[in-house]
């Protein structure tokens, strides 16, 4: 008999980081895997067409949970993820990062004492104005599995305590890394916009900006887009829209001259990481996905969780001073960095799936 595990997912890089791990699932015998999409990210875009594009398997149940505030969406997913889980009574329940859905997931399940698995466990930004630090030192506390991508996460966990909690902590690796790995094979073939733009290799640069931290301060939010702005006058700035960046910017009459384009998939987006100069991100995972792809980052916020990168000069941390991002664009345009190093292992999600088995 097969052990039944249950997978939530709610946000574009959670989907990104499945696809690794169900397709090694789906390469074994000894799982079977049932997919929750709490719906949380709802723009085709941003969610249905990584489920087609990446091969991963369509979800049994989707919530259609999104558009509300965060306690309203925690809650409702709380609620309707319990109602599954007494449904389908899994031996284990999978969560990944940091989302309200990573959150309303680990909940539910550890109130019906289902085991938990956290992946990407153990960052920290160490800023408690983020809703992302919240959900994750939350969703740590209570997991039987912690999967951590890096030293620097354990080390986090060992400073508040877990050696003395029931709790199995293992540095396995980025999984993202994997992922990268595995579609830039195909990504060429499969992606459309690079050429549709007709940019020139390594002479444009890719930006994203969504955060709350960035967005929702108007005096942010400016000082961002003109740094943007500025770069843009020696390099295209090619920027894939969020719905929530577009509808903000929109509100306030705020016009900038950047390549604007609608949010992509994940080839899409490998193939304009591949031929970019550098990256301009206040994401979390897309600064990984930078490095795995040999271009430095520029980080559009106070902090980052990845603290291996700026440690070692793959990325340096601006803030909102559109003065910085314009220093750390003009730096490296102009200084090569050598990408030899490995930060975040190999293979992860055979690991990760050997340590899932290790807990059944």
């Amino acid at each position: 008999m097969k052990y039944k595990i249950l997978t939530i997912l709610g946000a574009r890089p959670q989907f990104v980081k499945a696809a690794v791990l169900s397709r090694i699932i789906a390469n074994h015998n000894e799982l079977q895997e049932i997919i929750v999409h709490t719906g949380q990210h709802y723009d085709t875009n941003m969610s249905e067409v990584f489920f087609t594009e990446m091969e991963i398997p369509k979800p049994k149940y989707n919530l259609a949970i999104n558009g509300m505030g965060h306690a309203a969406m925690t809650g409702q997913m709380l609620e309707k993820i319990e109602i599954i889980l007494l449904k389908e009574k899994p031996d284990l329940v999978v969560v990944y990062g940091d989302t309200n859905s990573t959150l309303a997931g680990a909940l539910a399940a550890k109130k019906l004492q289902i085991k938990l698995v956290h992946i990407e466990a153990g960052l920290r930004s160490f800023n408690m104005n983020m809703p992302e630090e919240i959900n994750r030192i939350l969703t740590d506390r209570i997991a039987d599995l912690l999967l951590c991508p890096t030293h620097i996460a354990i080390d986090n966990l060992k400073a508040e305590g877990f050696q003395s909690f029931d709790t199995r902590v293992v540095k396995t690796g980025d999984i993202m890394k994997d992922a990268v790995k595995y579609y830039s094979r195909v990504s060429k073939e499969k992606a459309t916009i690079y050429s549709a733009l007709k940019l020139e290799e390594n002479n444009f640069v890719l930006a994203t900006i969504h955060r709350q931290e960035t967005t929702d301060t108007l005096e942010n939010l400016k000082s961002v887009f003109e740094g943007l702005s500025h770069i843009n006058n020696e390099q295209k700035v090619v920027l894939p829209l969020h719905p929530r960046t577009k509808k903000i910017l929109e509100k306030n009459n705020l016009n900038y001259k950047l390549t604007f384009i609608d949010p992509v998939g994940y080839f899409d987006m490998l193939e304009l990481l591949k031929n970019c100069s550098m990256v301009i991100t206040d994401s979390g995972g897309l600064q990984k996905e930078a490095f795995f792809n040999k271009k430095p980052v520029i980080i559009a916020r106070t902090e980052t969780e990845w603290v291996e990168l700026v440690d070692n000069g793959f990325g340096k941390i601006v803030g909102f001073d559109k003065d910085k991002m314009y220093a750390a664009f003009d730096f490296y345009k102009t200084n090569k960095l050598d990408y030899s190093v490995n930060l975040y292992g190999d293979q992860v999600g055979e690991r990760m799936y050997k340590e899932i088995l290790r807990i059944l």
